[in-house]
């Protein structure tokens, strides 16, 4: 068989080894593989690239895809859907390995149902997609933000400053909620819990009082005040998907905080940086597990499915498992998370 492989959406550290696993599963089960670039771009174009052991060989170590990524939709139009499934066959491909998010895997979902085959791997920084316990890229971004708040620590302590830190996360706030807690931010909002300003402002206000010389707030892009109705955002802009670009949260939030307290507030944009750069180890072993177990999947012809880690054993869902529901922080981690910051605002010790 000839399989066609693509990577959609965001970047996101661990997509080479996905691709290296896959292409070495199907070469030693006796098919091909080509890589469609850019996305459903590349199916929408028949932009395509060779994809042998050789080209592959040592890409798990690095960052970004070798292939190339966009927003495309190749259902935004019923010209651009019958594009795709004309273009699945003009390649004379038999089957699709689509590696994304919701919006990837959405899409790949809807072509199963068109008669393309096709296995999804679930991919996001964000952590929420539902059908796997742990998306690659997820470990990574976590790291990142773990060291972001670390060095955030030192020059907040020197200017005695609040120190408000933007991190990405437009519905779920896994990535805010691990990296915040490894890093010993002491005011952590996600958007699963809409948080109170003036809360936010007495215990800025507590630990100066205390004797603490500063304070870190972690904010999700997503998160929003009790009193608003809709996410802080760059312009008025949408992909096509349809999702606005957030973005500014952090900027109000500092502006507030230092109108509330009186304190000098600064904020950081991580943005882009958390998508960067070399995917950690748990990251590079599971991409090349996902990429294999996607190629088993094909040469079984159990289409329709996605490959996912459940426990420490990889297993294949439903791709509508997938895109069904956004895997949000649930109640009890969000109660885990009050309990270890509740006694921030008295602690003097500073970090």
């Amino acid at each position: 068989m000839k399989i066609g492989i693509l990577t959609g959406g965001g970047d996101c550290p661990g997509l080479n080894a996905v691709i290296r696993g896959a292409v070495i599963g199907l070469v030693q089960q006796g098919h091909s593989a080509i890589g469609l670039r850019h996305g459903w771009k590349g199916l929408l174009d028949k932009e395509t690239v060779p994809l042998g052991l050789a080209d592959v060989d040592g890409i798990e170590r690095t960052g970004g895809t070798i292939l190339k990524t966009s927003r495309t939709n190749p259902y935004k139009t019923e010209e651009t859907r019958k594009a795709a499934l004309e273009s699945f066959k003009a390649l004379g491909l038999d089957a699709i390995i689509a590696v994304g998010g919701d919006d990837t895997l959405g899409a790949c979902h809807k072509l199963t149902q068109d008669g393309v085959p096709a296995v999804g791997v679930p991919k996001t920084i964000d952590n929420d997609l539902s059908g796997t316990d742990v998306t690659f890229g997820f470990d990574t971004a976590t790291n990142i933000v773990t060291e972001a708040i670390d060095r955030l620590h030192t020059t907040a302590g020197s200017h005695e400053r609040i120190l408000v830190v933007e991190i990405m996360g437009r519905h779920a706030g896994w990535i805010t909620l691990h990296g915040g807690l490894a890093g010993g931010a002491h005011v952590i909002l996600v958007p699963e819990e809409p948080f109170d300003l003036g809360a936010v402002a007495e215990v800025c206000k507590a630990r100066r009082a205390a004797g603490a010389d500063h304070t870190i707030v972690a904010v999700s892009e997503g998160a929003m005040a009790t009193d608003v109705d809709s996410f802080v955002t760059q312009d008025k802009s949408v992909d096509e998907f349809g999702h606005v670009r957030l973005g500014g949260i952090g900027k109000t939030l500092a502006k507030e905080l230092e109108r509330l307290t009186g304190q000098e507030a600064r904020h950081v944009v991580l943005g882009h940086l958390q998508r960067g750069g070399v995917p950690s180890a748990f990251d590079r072993v599971l991409g090349l597990r996902l990429g294999l177990a996607a190629a088993h999947a094909v040469h079984d012809k159990d289409f329709g499915k996605m490959v996912a880690l459940k426990g420490t054993d990889i297993e294949r869902v439903a791709i509508a498992t997938a895109v069904g529901t956004l895997r949000t922080v649930p109640e009890e981690r969000l109660e885990e998370k009050r309990q270890l910051l509740s006694s921030i605002a008295t602690v003097t010790r500073t970090a």
